[in-house]
């Protein structure tokens, strides 16, 4: 090879060189990001499309820990029986209906979007789930701190805000709650048709329920039979004013 030849060749190389080298670059660049992508998407949560899965909470206390106020037979066959039932039912809707939602809060607020099966037991899920919160062994009888001063200036009193509470429980006609609810900043009593919540989007009475009382016939009749008036009365015995007050902003 003379001299012109071997000048015309070593152009061509470097001339190759300095192309090629970019391209190459630029394909290294794109595996690494295809690999940080990759990498990324198996460290990351999958968005989740899975129907929701209601939950039973665990019983707080034994079944006869509310005696003589509410009897273990009775509490036993509400919490293993109707509640569990409840539980069962809705899971058993949700996914042959497709249900999506967040949480159960969020179902609630669009319960009226789907089928009466999903209401009525996801309302029967999270209200015994909540009643079974606020009540409790040992109970004080009346509230203290906070909560009374908020009943105080509520109510007028605490024994006003009771007659009112008892009030509403005796009034709902057949079955169904009666509740404290806040709303707005202000405090309301109210009550709900069979397992309706004051969380549901269509119900008669919203807000965030601070107190909840189940006057369905299941949760005293064995040992009141028709009297929900001394069931009422001795209901307030095992109020958990705590559980309360924890729930009040």
């Amino acid at each position: 090879m003379d001299r012109k030849q071997f000048l015309s060749h070593s152009l061509k190389v470097s001339v190759g060189a300095l192309v090629g080298a970019p391209v190459l670059a630029s394909a290294a660049a794109c595996n690494a990001a295809e690999e940080t992508k990759a990498e990324e998407a198996a460290t990351s949560p999958e968005p989740t499309t899975a129907p929701l899965v209601l939950a039973q909470i665990a019983l707080p206390y034994d079944y006869a820990a509310l005696e003589p106020s509410i009897d273990a037979r009775t509490m036993e066959i509400h919490y293993t029986r109707h509640h569990a039932a409840y539980v069962k039912n809705v899971n058993e809707a949700i996914a042959a209906e497709g249900v999506v939602a967040k949480d159960e809060a969020d179902l609630l607020s669009r319960i009226g979007s789907f089928s009466a099966k999903v209401r009525n037991n996801a309302g029967g899920t999270w209200n015994h789930n909540f009643f079974w919160q606020v009540m409790g062994p040992g109970g004080k009888g009346a509230p203290d701190g906070k909560v009374l001063d908020a009943l105080n200036a509520g109510f007028g009193s605490f024994d006003k805000f009771k007659e009112a509470f008892t009030d509403a429980a005796m009034k709902r006609f057949g079955s169904g709650w009666a509740w404290l609810v806040e709303r707005n900043g202000a405090l309301a009593i109210g009550s709900t048709p069979n397992q309706d919540s004051p969380m549901m989007d269509m119900s008669e009475l919203k807000g965030t329920p601070l107190l909840g009382l189940d006057v369905w016939e299941h949760a005293y009749y064995l040992k009141y039979q028709n009297k929900r008036n001394e069931y009422v009365a001795n209901w307030w015995r095992v109020v958990n004013w705590d559980e309360v007050a924890k729930r009040m902003a």
